[in-house]
């Protein structure tokens, strides 16, 4: 519902805050974040997929095909992972991905289990 609004509720707004209250106060989490984000985008490119170029830690799983994009959605999801299709109108068509991003809280198992995920899932699909 708020996919293409504008104004934030006002519990997420307070959300907000906290967090930047967070990381202006403890900066290991965003340096975990991103210790995450570069184990993960370098996991996610050694077995083949195409992630584009990304300077954030969101990461994106370029697929193109928006029907496979949404079955790697859905077998991710049954290994236990989230990861959300991205599809016409949101990107243009035959510019469908999955949206990925690793947290400050995952620790490397985590990140190991769900690359684990992504190599079944994606062999399974053909997409590496």
């Amino acid at each position: 519902p708020f996919l293409f609004s504008t104004a934030h509720p006002p519990a997420v707004v307070a959300a907000i805050m906290a967090a930047i209250d967070l990381m202006e106060n403890d900066p290991s989490l965003t340096q975990k974040l991103w210790d995450n984000a570069r184990y993960w985008q370098a996991g996610l490119k050694k077995l083949g997929f195409d992630i584009g170029v990304t300077e954030t830690p969101i990461t994106p799983i370029i697929v193109g095909d928006e029907e496979k994009a949404q079955q790697l959605q859905r077998g991710l999801f049954e290994e236990g992972v989230l990861a959300l299709a991205v599809v016409f109108p949101t990107v243009a068509r035959g510019k469908a991905r999955v949206r990925t991003m690793p947290n400050a809280s995952h620790q490397k198992q985590d990140l190991d289990d769900a690359l684990e995920a992504m190599e079944k899932v994606g062999k399974r699909l053909g997409l590496i």
